[in-house]
């Protein structure tokens, strides 16, 4: 029974009305980086008009000035603050140098044809160079595309040099004074995101244990949603841990109990699947989309067991949401002395063998936010610990120390040379793209024809094939027509109100970054409705102008995918098959590198290989886009690559989980050796190896073995056999679960199988 003593502040730790909004804000927009984006603009785009219009400055150069802020806060991209304004102050030569160029070669058309189309290639080519080369290129192209916007010219540079100035200054002034960050301070910001996207996955699982036969499916899509966003905040905390710690060995530490706790919740939620179900979760079911709940109907478990799970989720859920400064007194100290005390066979409550999994997967998420506890906030109160929690405590202390002592390998990978090189063939792309969006472009219009120009210039960034252009420049497309008719009606309504206009074009610029990694189409859509009142204040507008933006918008996009096609192409296929042998490659890695650590070999750098698999498979999912996009024609490939991403997901998460599991060897007894284990994990590395060269080549070098159930090691060979511990079994289990999802690649992917008798 739930004592008042225990639980009666369970509704005060989920806190006020004000304390749960801030924590859905802070897990929609992790780190804040999308709310600190968009208010840095706005507020740059903000002082820069207002101190324009202290010095008298015309509507004209209001508009410039309010483009050129833009410009100058959104291409600064580098993470630490110094980077930062060294790349602003020397944006602004490269700005001053932009406008004259675009100024004085206005009036002449090849000559700054030619200049355009070189400085397209030289902004593209600059991104080899990193975030400065990425900010100082896209500052050159923004900034001439400024030029042709305004109609600059000899005459007016004076005054646009200033209004340049003046933005600069401004972005400086909001980005170091006003919305200031450090590493640091994201860093902070994205932990507690984790925390918050950890307590909202446990009432996702929650929800699962209390679900109808009829609820399953819906709460099981949430459970996924929450898990893939619990996994997306803990790659960007580890994205961000070497700038935002001055210690390797803190930096480390985070990364363990990150990954820890994120395995721990992970594991939970598939205990909880099978504990209501007739026959063992497949982990699939928490990576495929629309794959259906195991069979079993409700929950398979007593009402008394149901109870306590219940209770004890809650509880798991109450000390993931406490703050670290209410995490004593004596109601807390005992719901977390309870919970590790699951992890000691004896303290399981008498129920069926998959339920009392659960409770054990409860006792170790509950170690897991514990050691995120001490390695975030540093040690706690122990005075009401219990030898249960001591143990754990001591667990957590052995592997602290046994990560502060360890060494990191730096081993750096050559890329390709010469037009292989993605920056270089991108930038030839792209060139050729632009120059035929100029011819087209001049034909729909010889005033706006920059339009064609700066779409193809767009669909080019942060894309690598045919098809990411083909999809990126559909979403432009959607967005612009869809921003064309906002800006009809917003024309209309505001008229000629400067300041009404002006307020508006700061509030879609917020809304603009705010949703621009949430939604290509939705960003689209708010620059062309800012873009059609700017158009408003110019005495530019009319319905012929927004019409002339969908179709040079159109043009751009086809020149783009026909430059991309054409020119050094990356088909979508050969850019996914690239990909997918780099995760298999990757897999095989932390795979085999986690079972020889777990066999006895010396530690290597095992979260680190863990986190390359996941960036790969990052990479692999983006590129797979246009294969599964809805409007693909392809249903089939669609299926395929979903159902391939989906097993390569799988395999994920349980190499993630031996690579954690490894990490505990230096506080836990040393698992000896076993031929059976490093057979099983070579049979599985082999597998990954054939499918790979499959991927490759079109030609497997050998064939997939098979053979008995690596999950049959659990059981002991004989009478007085002794039986696996408890770690060695989980070892196996995700050995038998990787084994199956390599397994379950070999169809789709056409690599030969052979059964071979051991």
């Amino acid at each position: 029974m739930r004592s008042g003593r225990e639980y009666g502040g369970v509704r005060a730790a989920e806190g006020s009305i004000g304390a749960r909004l801030k924590d859905r804000v802070t897990a929609a927009d992790p780190g804040l980086l999308r709310l600190a984006a968009g208010s840095r603009t706005a507020g740059a785009i903000a002082l820069t008009l207002v101190l324009l219009t202290v010095l008298g400055a015309p509507v004209p150069h209001l508009v410039a000035g309010a483009i050129a802020s833009m410009v100058a806060t959104f291409a600064i991209r580098e993470q630490q603050r110094t980077g930062q304004a060294v790349t602003l102050a020397l944006g602004l030569p490269v700005a001053l140098a932009s406008l004259s160029l675009g100024a004085l070669l206005n009036t002449r058309v090849v000559a700054g044809d030619v200049f355009f189309v070189v400085l397209i290639f030289c902004a593209v080519y600059g991104r080899r160079f990193g975030d400065r080369g990425t900010a100082l290129g896209l500052i050159g192209f923004q900034v001439y595309f400024l030029s042709l916007f305004v109609g600059a010219s000899p005459a007016t540079l004076p005054g646009l040099c200033v209004v340049v100035a003046v933005a600069f200054a401004s972005s400086a002034v909001v980005r170091f004074a006003v919305v200031w960050e450090t590493p640091a301070g994201i860093l902070q910001r994205l932990r507690e995101a984790f925390r918050v996207r950890l307590a909202q996955l446990v009432s996702a699982q929650l929800e699962l244990l209390d679900a109808g036969r009829d609820e399953v499916d819906k709460v099981l899509e949430d459970l996924r949603e929450r898990t893939a966003r619990l996994h997306e905040t803990a790659m960007m905390i580890q994205g961000r841990l070497e700038e935002g710690t001055l210690d390797d060995g803190v930096a480390r530490l985070v990364q363990r109990r990150i990954a820890g706790a994120e395995v721990a919740a992970e594991r939970l939620g598939l205990l909880l699947l099978t504990a209501r179900s007739s026959e063992r979760a497949h982990t699939l079911t928490l990576h495929l989309p629309g794959a259906p709940a195991p069979s079993g109907g409700g929950p398979a478990v007593r009402d008394e067991a149901t109870g306590a799970l219940h209770r004890d989720l809650g509880a798991l859920r109450l000390l993931v949401l406490r703050p670290v400064e209410e995490s004593g007194g004596t109601a807390v100290s005992h719901v977390r002395n309870r919970l590790l005390g699951y992890r000691d066979g004896e303290n399981l409550p008498d129920a069926p063998p998959a339920v009392q999994d659960v409770f054990r997967g409860i006792g170790e998420a509950a170690r897991a936010v514990m050691g995120l506890r001490v390695a975030l906030d540093g040690p706690q109160d122990e005075s009401d610990d219990t030898p249960a929690t001591a143990r754990s405590r001591e667990e957590l202390d052995a592997e602290n120390a046994a990560i502060e002592g360890a060494e990191l390998e730096e081993d750096g990978e050559e890329g390709p040379t010469g037009l292989r090189r993605p920056t270089t063939r991108a930038a030839v792309q792209v060139a050729v793209g632009s120059a035929l969006a100029i011819a087209g472009g001049e034909f729909l219009s010889s005033q706006r024809w920059y339009w064609a120009v700066l779409t193809c210039w767009i669909v080019f960034i942060n894309t690598s094939s045919t098809g990411e252009i083909l999809v990126k420049g559909y979403r432009r497309l959607l967005g612009t027509v869809l921003g064309v008719v906002a800006g009809i009606v917003l024309a209309g309504l505001v008229g000629h109100h400067t300041w009404t206009a002006m307020a508006l074009v700061l509030l879609f610029v917020f809304a603009m970054f705010y949703t621009a990694p949430l939604s290509y189409t939705l960003m689209s859509f708010f620059v062309t409705a800012a873009l059609g009142l700017l158009y408003t204040l110019l005495h530019t507008y009319s319905l012929s102008v927004l019409v002339l933006r969908i179709e040079e918008t159109a043009l751009g996009a086809a020149c783009g995918v026909i430059a991309a096609a054409l020119v050094l192409p990356v088909h979508t296929g050969r850019r996914t098959d690239e990909l997918l042998v780099t995760v298999l490659d990757r897999l095989g890695d932390v795979a085999g590198a986690a079972v020889d650590q777990l066999s006895g070999a010396p530690p290597v750098d095992l979260l680190d290989r863990a986190r390359d698999l996941d960036q790969a498979l990052g990479d692999l999912r983006a590129a797979t886009q246009p294969l599964t996009h809805p409007i693909t024609p392809l249903r089939s490939r669609r299926s395929t690559a979903e159902y391939v991403v989906a097993l390569l997901e799988t395999c994920a998460y349980h190499a993630r989980s031996l690579a954690a599991t490894a990490e505990l060897l230096p506080s836990h007894p040393s698992i000896a050796a076993d031929p059976r284990l490093r057979r099983a994990c070579g049979r599985i590395t082999h597998n990954i190896a054939v499918i790979a060269a499959q991927v490759r080549d079109g030609r497997a070098d050998g064939e997939l073995e098979t053979g008995p159930s690596i999950a049959a090691l659990l059981e002991p060979d004989g009478p007085g056999s002794p039986r696996v511990d408890r770690v060695t079994g989980r070892v196996l289990r995700h050995l038998q679960r990787l084994d199956e999802a390599v397994l379950g690649l070999a169809r789709p992917l056409h690599a030969p199988v052979a059964t071979r008798t051991p």
